[in-house]
């Protein structure tokens, strides 16, 4: 991998094509080659869409790359071929990655979203810590949570088999801990090679989007590390989740340009060219957006691949670091959610709209090994700091 402080790209191609593009200055463009997967296509039915059915989505054709080749290849080794190939054939500043985005098993959240409906949900119950007989506090996975995630792990485990496909080389997750144990579930056991071991690397600013919902709010640094000791957590993943507040949430502005912060770190840090990521629904709906892909929801559980033309440019857009929002939402159950108002909140009382102070104020963060932080006392945080004074 080039130093830092070289403001280039390369591109190295081989039997297992690597590449990096490293930079401290100028910008990183991202273009989705389409083509290849049906992920890709506007065609393509999004909720009928099966990854395990599909071959990860990836379409039957030929490839200039091994075009004439009489060797009896899966698809997916002719896809690695025409990867290398992009890559061998590519100027000094571009290179071409191919990124597996998984999307969490189903979280106790998902299921509180549908117990409650999507109004109860949106405008207060989300903001709790859980009910009676469920948390959902940077919620677990569900026992079809993990299920799911078991599925995508003997898919995975049947695509190395009779697919050949390429191993991931590096692996990228949330912090939040659906996306911890989905990522262990999926790639733990599986007949990995001692040179691309399973070995994560946790991400603050892969986490979902950040709302008021409790779902989203992570645990400590401790809390991670504990579960799994083993793993890489990036160094300025910090004790307590400073990025989360119960008060204000990022618009799709805020948190595409901290996807690009995100990318951007992984495509300068890493030379690898099969990268996998573990995140979650409007996280990787901003990804996608970063990367020019055309909008695809994945359910809980799924993952597609991307390919990805990633450029070095001497210069781009200036950074952005759009504000967040203070959301509306209700002190009690609503009455029911218009879709043409701010947030959606038709409160109790309230004629229209919703209040902005928050259900819980907070006091401090992770008071007990459960990791609860709301609480009834102590002083409003009301505002979040800028993602772009992060270095991640």
């Amino acid at each position: 991998m080039y130093s830092k402080t070289i403001l280039a790209a390369a591109a190295i191609a081989g039997v297992q094509a690597q590449s990096s593009i490293n930079s401290t200055s100028g910008y990183l463009n991202y273009t989705t080659v389409t083509g290849y997967f049906l992920q890709d296509l506007a065609s393509t039915n999004v909720s009928t869409f099966d990854y395990t059915a599909t071959n990860f989505g990836l379409i039957n054709r030929t490839y200039p790359a091994t075009a004439g080749l009489k060797a009896n290849l899966t698809q997916w080794q002719q896809f690695e071929a025409q990867v290398n190939a992009l890559n061998a054939d590519a100027p000094l500043n571009t290179a071409y990655k191919v990124l597996f985005l998984g999307r969490h098993g189903e979280g106790y959240h998902n299921a509180a979203q549908t117990f409650y409906g999507t109004p109860d949900w949106n405008c207060y119950t989300s903001l709790l810590n859980g009910n009676a007989t469920a948390s959902w506090f940077d919620a677990d996975l569900t026992p079809n949570g993990i299920e799911q995630a078991l599925i995508a792990h003997d898919f995975w485990a049947h695509e190395i088999a009779t697919q050949k496909i390429p191993y991931p080389q590096s692996y990228y997750t949330s912090p939040l801990t659906r996306c911890l144990k989905t990522a262990n579930l999926t790639f733990s056991g599986l007949d990995l090679p001692q040179y691309y071991p399973f070995v994560p690397s946790v991400r603050e600013l892969l986490r979902e989007g950040i709302s008021l919902h409790t779902c989203d709010h992570r645990r400590s640094r401790t809390y991670i590390h504990d579960l799994f000791p083993t793993w890489n957590i990036e160094s300025s993943l910090t004790e307590n989740d400073e990025l989360w507040n119960g008060v204000t949430a990022e618009t799709s502005d805020a948190q595409d340009a901290r996807s690009k912060i995100v990318l951007d770190s992984i495509f300068s840090e890493d030379d690898h060219t099969w990268i996998s990521i573990t995140s979650h629904s409007g996280e990787i709906a901003s990804i996608l957006r970063v990367l020019g892909h055309q909008s695809f929801s994945l359910s809980t559980g799924a993952v597609i691949p991307v390919l990805v033309k990633v450029t070095f440019l001497p210069s781009g857009p200036p950074p952005s670091n759009p504000p967040y929002t203070t959301s509306t939402h209700c002190a009690a159950p609503p009455v029911t959610s218009i879709a043409s108002l701010a947030q959606g909140c038709v409160c109790s009382g309230t004629a229209v709209g919703g209040i902005t102070t928050p259900i819980f104020n907070i006091s401090s963060d992770y008071p007990t090994s459960a990791g609860y932080q709301a609480t009834d006392l102590g002083p409003v945080v009301t505002s979040a700091p800028a993602i772009s004074s992060y270095s991640y």
